[in-house]
């Protein structure tokens, strides 16, 4: 194909992506294989599908990590898992205090969502207890979604989570049902399909990603996304490895900018209409291109993850505006009609400026 009908062909799949039709695995994986030098085109793609659903609003989440290290899962890329021998904080579960604070922290830095997590393989009934009573603290405080993520949970707990107030939980499925063993081996992938279907019908809206990076294939992204698209989790955030030292993983990186910015823009054809965030081990694998992938993203961490730092807030906030986007404070409603804002994608041919894992 010559140039045009390559741009032709990625707006084909915009096209398809804003009916509702899945992409077949041929297409998605001409998505991931194509060469850097169709980044653009598919980026611009991405764009058209992002604005049609959520403008050019940013949402921001902010995290607390109220239990750390102790885990008894054993987790390639965890720096909190048994096997990891990271130098890390270990500690139990915080006082209400300290999760409170984090509130108020997480709102003066306009995030939406407010996410609590907890290392473990599942949360014992008093940490339950004790983070439950915090959430009705925080939801009488603060205009904020609250998420949580605990390990594994059943669908009685999950029915106490959303009778406090908890509007989401996070459980990532991480990758595909073949690559999971390869990553841990202490629980299944059918046990994390089961958490999610345990909150949703609970009725908390759900949230679970992928970890990119650690040898899967582009037909493991396929089934994984697959599998999201059929779960119909509401938000999808895509971690890429951060090899911490003293994990089983260290020392492996094998992403670069361009793969993951593919790799969002893939998310993003094949579940169009949910929260595709930006997740762990996004400054350490995007770099300087990192204000690209908000042409297909639309939400971000701020303020740090769980064992890593990351961006200042002030760089992030500077990124969007930069972009020509705004923050989304959960505020106001998202118009899903999409062509309006002053934000244009990247054009194929042009210049363009550049400016779990939640690790």
């Amino acid at each position: 194909m010559d140039s045009t009908e390559r741009l032709d062909y990625w707006q084909s799949l915009a096209d398809k992506a804003l009916r509702g039709e899945m992409l077949t695995r041929d297409e998605a994986l001409a998505v991931l294989r194509a060469p850097n030098t169709e980044l653009l085109a598919i980026l611009q793609a991405a764009f058209r599908v992002r604005r049609h659903f959520f403008g050019v609003k940013v949402r921001l989440n902010m995290l607390i990590n109220v239990k750390s290290g102790l885990c008894s899962e054993n987790c390639g890329y965890c720096a909190q898992s048994v096997v990891s021998k990271a130098k890390i904080d270990k500690y139990g579960l915080v006082d209400k205090e300290t999760i409170l604070q984090g509130a108020e922290k997480a709102y003066q830095l306009q995030a939406e969502t407010y996410c609590i997590v907890g290392s473990g393989r599942a949360p014992s009934d008093r940490e339950l207890q004790q983070i439950i009573e915090a959430v009705r603290e925080i939801k009488q405080r603060y205009p904020m979604r609250v998420c949580l993520s605990l390990g594994l949970v059943n669908e009685e707990q999950a029915a106490r989570m959303k009778a406090a107030g908890v509007d989401r939980y996070n459980h990532n499925l991480n990758t595909s049902a073949g690559h999971t063993p390869a990553l841990v081996t202490t629980h299944t992938y059918q046990d994390r399909v089961h958490t999610v279907r345990s909150v949703a019908k609970a009725g908390l809206t759900g949230c679970s990603g992928c970890l990119v990076g650690t040898g899967e294939t582009d037909d493991d992204l396929y089934d994984l996304a697959c599998e999201l698209r059929a779960l119909d989790v509401e938000s999808i955030p895509v971690n890429s490895l951060h090899p911490i030292p003293g994990t089983p993983l260290a020392g492996k990186m094998e992403l670069t900018p361009g793969r993951c910015l593919k790799i969002l823009a893939f998310f993003r054809l094949m579940c169009p209409a949910k929260e595709i965030r930006i997740s762990g081990g996004r400054e350490v694998n995007l770099r300087s291109l990192q204000p690209l992938g908000l042409y297909a993203a639309n939400s971000i961490f701020i303020g740090g993850y769980l064992t890593t730092g990351g961006s200042s807030p002030e760089a992030d906030y500077a990124m969007i505006a930069d972009l020509g986007f705004e923050i989304d404070t959960g505020k106001e409603q998202v118009l899903s009609q999409g062509d309006t804002g002053e934000a244009q994608a990247p054009v194929a041919g042009t210049a363009t400026a550049s400016g779990g894992q939640v690790e």
